[in-house]
């Protein structure tokens, strides 16, 4: 980047030695480009969150409204689908309800590619549609909604480290019911992981050696639970950000009628290209969102 910037510098420089026309339409094109290097950099800086490598899982509800509703859900399926097909990314339905006319009552899809949660949790929230209703006999104007959410799609196979340092390990004489001595060796072992004060102990074998590695398992055990506990209250978190499908809570409109825009009401981008977006061209949406989040 400093390359880069070095160019301009010296171009802007002899532009206004130059003082020509072309010197400084090349100064103009040298600067634009510039700045989209600038910005892809922020923007790469937006996907740092703790998920946001990570698939995504997304859920399409269709709101009140019955039909109308439905193809509109089933619209946006098809957006999400087309916009992860640009991409690069692998787009595979996991769930799909069909309507009793058209549409569909409710569909889930697994999106796989680098960052996809990063870039999809762009898009949880509600979805408003304008159109005239291709099910309306009088061809009146109507509105639908249909919500979006995003899960970032969790590791099953998570992995435990357990650092040395954050151990105490106890050893003491085993003993039976009553008091009573089982060995005349310090064969139990009591293990504490002091970060979250959990402790695990085992005095079954004779052997401290194995005594110390059941504890260990255990204790793997115990620390693997508590990070899907911890993992579920996320995603609970997240949840609690979901709103009613309904007027005044969504997120961005999708206009075709009586004249073509879709606009995010919390970045303020718009587009009067409608069929462009709802073939999947999202990315200046999603852009535009994580800029502003950050």
């Amino acid at each position: 980047m400093s390359q880069e910037e070095g160019d301009v510098e010296a171009l802007f420089e002899l532009a206004q030695e130059a003082n020509d026309p072309q010197t400084f339409q090349e100064l103009e094109a040298q600067l634009n480009a510039f700045q989209k290097k600038i910005t892809q950099v922020e923007f790469e800086q937006m996907l740092s969150g703790e998920h946001d490598s990570l698939n995504a899982i997304l859920n399409i509800t269709p709101g009140a409204g019955g039909t109308e509703s439905q193809d509109w859900a089933q619209i946006l399926l098809r957006m999400y689908v087309r916009w992860a097909e640009k991409k690069g990314f692998k787009a595979e339905v996991l769930d799909f309800q069909v309507g009793e006319e058209a549409g569909i009552k409710g569909a889930t899809i697994g999106v796989t590619g680098a960052y996809a949660y990063g870039y999809l949790k762009a898009e949880a929230g509600v979805h408003r549609l304008v159109r005239i209703s291709p099910f309306d006999a009088n061809k009146k104007r109507h509105t639908s909604f249909a919500s979006v959410f995003v899960y970032p799609e969790l590791e099953e196979d998570i992995e435990i480290d357990i650092n040395p340092a954050d151990l105490r390990i106890d050893v003491y004489r085993a003993s039976g019911p009553g008091g009573q001595g089982v060995n005349t060796t310090d064969s139990a072992v009591r293990i504490t992981h002091v970060p979250t004060k959990i402790v695990v102990q085992c005095q079954n074998e004779r052997s401290q050696h194995k005594n110390k590695a059941t504890a260990m398992k255990v204790l793997k055990a115990k620390l693997y639970e508590l990070k899907k506990q911890e993992e579920e209250a996320k995603l609970g978190a997240l949840h609690k950000e979901k709103k009613d499908i309904a007027w005044g809570s969504q997120i961005r409109s999708y206009v075709l009628h009586p004249y073509r825009m879709v606009k995010d009401h919390r970045t303020k981008h718009e587009t009067s290209n409608a069929d462009d977006v709802l073939d999947g061209n999202l990315d200046a949406f999603i852009q535009a969102y994580l800029l502003e989040k950050k």
